[in-house]
């Protein structure tokens, strides 16, 4: 069996699984690819960004063991006027709510960037001209459920847009929001700098 490897940016309001039990938008709707390819972990429904899809299973083991720590770097829209005294929190490590268990996050590095070069959401975020909102770069070397607007919600900034950009040297960048691109097995390992596994 020949092994195939795909980046996407998933769009928002799509699930990251190729079905649904509640009959809503999916990969499937968006693409047209061999059964035994999946994604490696998942977006949730309402993120965007950088999706992996492929039939080798190692891939998915080592991106997914968390003794691994590979880099994943967001893009993330706050509501409020965030300060550098609050991005210093996400690098000291935040507690968060993890399944009714408290879970003390690892070293993020923060910082604050202007409007990221990316495609519009669609539907956009609602403007409301009282409340300002910044754009925030966070990279993480984990990726808990739901970890991002759970930190940015500790802080007091609830997250209105998140999207991934990366994950080590993968990126979206060049990607429209519902694009795919496939890669070769070398390149998609030499980027997650997993050489060692080839």
């Amino acid at each position: 069996m020949k092994s195939l490897y795909f980046i996407i940016y998933k769009p928002f309001s799509v699930m990251s699984s190729f079905s649904s039990p509640d009959d809503k938008k999916n990969l499937s709707d968006l693409f047209s690819l061999p059964k035994d390819i999946y994604p490696v972990g998942r977006l949730d429904f309402d993120s965007e960004g950088l999706l992996i899809l492929t039939n080798d299973k190692n891939i998915n083991h080592l991106l997914l063991n968390p003794i691994n720590r590979h880099k994943r770097k967001y893009l993330v829209q706050i509501e409020g006027d965030i300060q550098f005294s609050d991005l210093q929190k996400f690098e000291a490590g935040l507690d968060i709510n993890l399944s009714g268990q408290i879970y003390h996050t690892l070293p993020a590095k923060a910082r604050l960037i202007d409007e990221p070069s990316i495609p519009k959401r669609i539907p956009p975020i609602r403007f409301r001209q009282n409340i300002p909102t910044k754009w925030i770069e966070l990279e993480l070397c984990e990726g808990k459920n739901r970890q991002v607007r759970k930190m940015t919600a500790k802080v007091g900034f609830p997250t209105l847009r998140l999207v991934r950009y990366s994950i080590e040297d993968i990126s979206i960048d060049g990607l429209s929001s519902g694009e795919i691109r496939q890669i070769s097995r070398n390149t998609i390992y030499k980027k997650l700098n997993l050489n060692n596994y080839i």
